[in-house]
């Protein structure tokens, strides 16, 4: 494991979920946040991922990156802000790390990448289950600007020799924010289908991404990580007939969500283990 850790974007909700479980590590953090606040970081530095000077302070001392800065949705900010903003800053916190010799990289991509959560025109599913071969289906900027930050990763890995490991995260929360959408998918389970009814508690993000740090192989690897089981109470054969007719599939038993999670069990040895009842 590493000695010090950066966390970028350490004041969000996974972020401070890392901070904690590095702590409870005794493994000391830099925390970077674009505005003041209280931090369980072991030193904090206050500016935005993509100011090159401020990145390269914080990254002092660092020997691997946690990389969770950006703008979480397309829907609240012009397209060109959104992408220019995430993949700038990837870009930036990336590049920083690998010249100053760290050695190994973790960040948040998305399950959004594939197109589906937030299109712009109609899609549908290849095949299932979802894995990283999947074909991308991006029209919106938010899922461009995290395959970006994923080719990125490639050119980090091979120009510098750094192991950078993207995992494409699905709905992230505590207790707090899965109640309400596992009662919205009880309800009207369409309006999961896009996401194949999938979640990740923020306990179990951060411990996914912490284990990207030492991944089993050296590096480029793009990992989908979620729980095992659906958000929805409904058995996931009965889901995918009802809203994703005639994709080719094997039979998915119970409420076990359509998502290869195989290669991030295998490279870091991660299931989630909070699942939601």
């Amino acid at each position: 494991m590493p000695a010090h850790v950066l966390v970028t974007g350490a004041a969000g909700l996974i972020g401070s979920a890392v901070l904690d479980l590095l702590a409870a590590r005794s493994i000391t953090t830099t925390a970077l946040v674009p505005e003041p606040g209280p931090t369980q970081a072991s030193r904090t530095v206050v500016a935005d991922a993509r100011d090159t000077a401020r990145v390269a302070d914080a990254l002092e001392g660092a020997d691997a990156v946690i990389h969770l800065a950006a703008i979480p949705t397309p829907d609240r900010d012009p397209d060109e802000v959104v992408f220019g903003h995430n993949s700038q800053a990837t870009f930036t916190v990336l590049d920083q790390a690998a010249r100053r010799g760290v050695s190994s990289i973790a960040f948040a991509s998305s399950y959004a990448i594939g197109g589906l959560p937030f299109a712009r025109v109609p899609l549908s599913l290849p095949y299932l289950p979802i894995d990283a071969s999947l074909p991308l289906q991006i029209t919106d900027p938010y899922a461009l600007s995290k395959r970006a930050d994923e080719a990125t990763a490639d050119m980090i890995h091979r120009r510098y020799g750094t192991t950078v490991t993207a995992l494409r995260l699905p709905f992230v929360g505590g207790f707090d924010r899965l109640r309400p959408m596992a009662a919205l998918y009880t309800s009207d389970p369409g309006r999961g289908a896009a996401d194949v009814w999938s979640y990740l508690d923020v306990r179990d993000a951060a411990t996914a991404l912490v284990a990207a740090l030492s991944p089993t192989v050296p590096g480029n690897h793009v990992l989908y990580v979620a729980a095992p089981d659906t958000l929805a109470p409904q058995p996931t054969e009965w889901l995918l007939d009802q809203f994703h007719p005639g994709v080719p599939r094997p039979h998915f038993p119970g409420r076990t969500v359509p998502i290869d999670l195989s290669p991030a069990r295998d490279l870091l040895g991660f299931t989630a283990t909070h699942v939601f009842a």
